[in-house]
């Protein structure tokens, strides 16, 4: 009788087991971003400086990262519009995933404009050594040589594409990079 009652608990709890580990192991868990994206700080050699608003990569920074920020550079004030840069690769204005399939697709990493849903499974898992991407269903954003490019900033939606030295909220968002970088 101790057998009867022991099996069922015992697959019971094998079940809700399996249940828990498995929403525990799921692609996005493993790659989300931290609560929170801490404000800029200089690292020699390894982030970029902000001047007048564009950001000037280091010295050592792979070509592919260079045209990135270039890229990006050359969006910066542009305004912000839902749909913008998705029709046209060269638009007058941005949205965040339009502006960031610019910089990913001008530095030869992307092949085609994507909406901020398809970055979920953009390149590898986790931050990268020089590019990450932040991205959630209706948001994604570029962390480039330590500077944030979004176009969303100090609470307000809608800016247009610009570098950002705050911090951000990135609860909810999943980071990648692109290989190898």
């Amino acid at each position: 009788m101790t057998f009867a009652v022991q099996k069922p608990l015992c697959l019971v709890s094998a079940l809700f087991a399996g249940l828990i580990l498995s929403s525990c192991s799921s692609s996005q868990r493993q790659v989300e971003a931290p609560a929170r994206l801490p404000a800029y700080s200089f690292v020699p050699g390894k982030t970029a400086v902000l001047h007048n608003g564009k950001a000037i990569p280091p010295r050592n920074a792979p070509v592919q990262v260079k045209r990135a920020i270039a890229a990006a550079n050359s969006l910066v004030n542009k305004p912000y519009r839902m749909g913008g840069g998705h029709r046209k690769h060269y638009d007058t204005h941005y949205d965040c995933s339009g502006s960031t399939s610019f910089v990913l697709k001008e530095a030869g990493l992307l092949t085609s404009t994507r909406h901020s849903k398809l970055f979920l499974n953009y390149g590898q898992k986790g931050t990268g050594d020089w590019i990450s991407v932040y991205a959630k269903d209706g948001h994604v954003f570029l962390v480039i040589c330590g500077l944030r490019f979004d176009t969303s900033g100090s609470g307000r939606r809608g800016e247009g594409p610009r570098w950002r030295v705050d911090g951000r909220n990135t609860r909810n968002f999943l980071v990648r990079h692109p290989t190898g970088l």
